[in-house]
């Protein structure tokens, strides 16, 4: 049984009571829809009988407040709350960073990467230069790291794959979601790279404006992709890809089963002792995000990938 270390709270992010309860099997729906989530109580409660990942659990958490700790801790049925990062050294196989603003992850990762302990860190990896630098030289080191957006697990792509070669040759997609590009740019991303086997991009322009981002990516064989996120649109996260033959529509909606299939992959990872995910796509996909907000503080001047 492998024991798992959840850490971190960032305001609107419940991956520390839901990816606790995945794992856990265990929920409690007043709780979690007490803490501010009752989408996510919903969601969990629809799936409950497939709650729970065999052959580990989440054994221990910390947050930065320890009535919060306390209350994931019910919540999921974790057995200890720590009072720090440290206090987990020792007592678990794997740690879970489960907060998503990215500028404090080099912080929070580095006791456990130091110490060897395997750990997946919530996306987006890393918001600056400086910070991918850190973690490609820690995986250079052969530390294990493994990043990513859920969406890379997400069946509505994996069902879109299966019909790409009916579209013939691809020329356009085109992704739309809601909220910012610090944070959720990486989910359209992670999407996109995915459902095209991970290319790596020539280049990134951003051709928006502040709260209406829109970026623009040149992939090899003249493939372009747009992606829109609109802070003050309808929730969504969806993507159409258009080919000379046809045209497909995926619409993500189904949290759970790609929280789920991320949350299996890195369990596997840690019992296989690596990342199953390549680090180099998650550094492809940051080096993307990073850009396209390079572009937009230099007044859309194209950024060149290669």
């Amino acid at each position: 049984m492998l024991d798992i270390g959840i850490i971190g709270m960032s305001p609107g992010n419940a991956h520390p009571y839901s990816w606790s309860a995945i794992i856990n099997g265990r929920f409690d729906p007043k709780r979690i829809g007490a803490a501010g989530y009752p989408a996510v109580g919903d969601y969990l409660q629809a799936n409950k009988d497939t709650l729970g990942i065999p052959g580990a659990r989440i054994s221990h958490v910390w947050t930065q407040k320890r009535e919060v700790s306390e209350d994931i801790a019910r919540h999921s049925g974790i057995d200890h709350v720590v009072d720090s990062l440290p206090a987990m050294i020792g007592k678990v196989d794997a740690v879970i960073l489960a907060r998503d603003d990215p500028e404090k992850h080099v912080e929070m990762a580095k006791p456990f990467l130091n110490e060897g302990i395997p750990i997946f860190v919530d996306k987006p990896l890393a918001f600056s230069n400086a910070d991918l630098q850190y973690f490609k030289d820690q995986v250079h080191a052969g530390k294990f790291l493994m990043s990513c957006s859920s969406m890379r697990y997400a069946h509505e792509c994996r069902t879109l794959k299966t019909e790409m070669k009916s579209m013939g040759t691809l020329q356009l997609v085109t992704a739309v979601g809601k909220k910012d590009w610090k944070k959720y740019g990486v989910h359209l991303l992670e999407a996109l790279f995915s459902s095209l086997d991970d290319p790596d991009p020539l280049w990134v322009q951003h051709v928006g404006e502040e709260n209406k981002d829109i970026v623009v990516l040149g992939f090899p064989q003249g493939i372009q992709a747009t992606i829109h996120l609109f802070r003050d649109i309808s929730s969504t996260f969806q993507m159409s890809f258009f080919g000379s033959e046809g045209w497909r529509m995926a619409e993500i909606k189904n949290s759970y089963s790609m929280f789920r299939e991320n949350l299996i992959e890195f369990v596997r990872s840690v019992e296989a002792g690596k990342p199953r995910l390549e680090f180099k796509k998650t550094v492809s996909i940051i080096r993307a995000l990073l850009g396209a907000q390079e572009s937009f503080e230099n007044g859309g001047k194209r950024i060149s990938l290669k």
